[in-house]
């Protein structure tokens, strides 16, 4: 069985880590490179960064914080924000990173998903996936839809729809992020995820509300979730990744731990 990863979620925004509620009203939290390292010796089997600003003010991919995480780092790590051509890809894999992912340029042009899968191999092609629930006038939702430039355009695309045509486009894994749960600390939207991971036949990285160890578990448990993205409990100090894997074990669930 393989085993579940916990990966960190770093905001960056003008080479500072951030914190953002809903992609909104972002808190500066430290250094990119010096938070990665800490979570990389708390035992975080990946990280991923997201230049959450980049794709919305339409700013260049900036190549110096990712040289430095690299320096710092051991652990692989991936990169995701203003990635809009193969070049940007080369660069990025160049600067340091282990992956790439794309939100905002996959939607507008699915074929370079192919282009990078071809070159790059499908291992480095992440795609990030943005999707809001949307609900009927009983409030249920019937379907979650993808938004892009960093959660603020809505593209009338079905979500789940989306994520299978990415894997057949060559997309190697999806981090798919509930926004109406990020930073909400309430918890991951399990039934996104669930359906989500029925869906397509490879790995789904839950992200967007994990507030309590309880969170995470169901979303492994009960959403099918491969990896989870943590952010607000370790970046305010509320658990370590040591905490979260022990508490991971407990409940019979396979990580790494050492």
């Amino acid at each position: 069985m393989l085993k579940k990863r916990i990966i960190p979620a770093i905001d960056v925004a003008n080479n500072k880590a951030v914190k953002y509620v809903q992609f909104r009203n972002p808190t500066v939290i430290g250094d990119p490179a010096e938070l990665g390292k800490k979570y990389a010796e708390q035992g975080a089997d990946e990280l991923f960064y997201l230049d959450t600003t980049a794709s919305v003010q339409k700013h260049d991919v900036k190549y110096d914080w990712i040289r430095r995480v690299a320096e710092k780092l051991y652990i692989p790590f991936s990169v995701v924000g203003g990635i809009r051509t193969i070049d940007d890809i080369r660069n990025v894999l160049r600067a340091g990173a282990d992956k790439v992912g794309v939100n905002t340029a996959a939607v507008h042009r699915p074929e370079l998903l192919t282009e990078a899968a071809d070159i790059f191999g499908k291992q480095c092609v992440v795609l990030a996936l943005d999707a809001k629930a949307i609900k009927n006038q009983h409030g249920e939702t019937i379907r979650w839809e993808v938004y892009t430039h960093s959660a603020h355009t809505s593209t009338g695309m079905d979500a789940i729809e989306w994520a299978q045509q990415a894997e057949q486009l060559g997309a190697g894994e999806i981090v798919c992020t509930s926004i109406d749960r990020d930073g909400m600390k309430n918890g991951y939207d399990t039934a996104l995820i669930k359906t989500l991971s029925k869906a397509v036949n490879i790995p789904i990285i839950a992200s967007g509300g994990a507030g309590q160890l309880l969170h995470i578990s169901d979303v492994f448990q009960y959403g099918g979730a491969d990896a989870a993205l943590v952010a607000s409990m370790l970046h305010y100090q509320e658990q370590t990744i040591s905490d979260i894997k022990q508490y991971l074990v407990e409940q019979s669930i396979h990580v790494r731990t050492s």
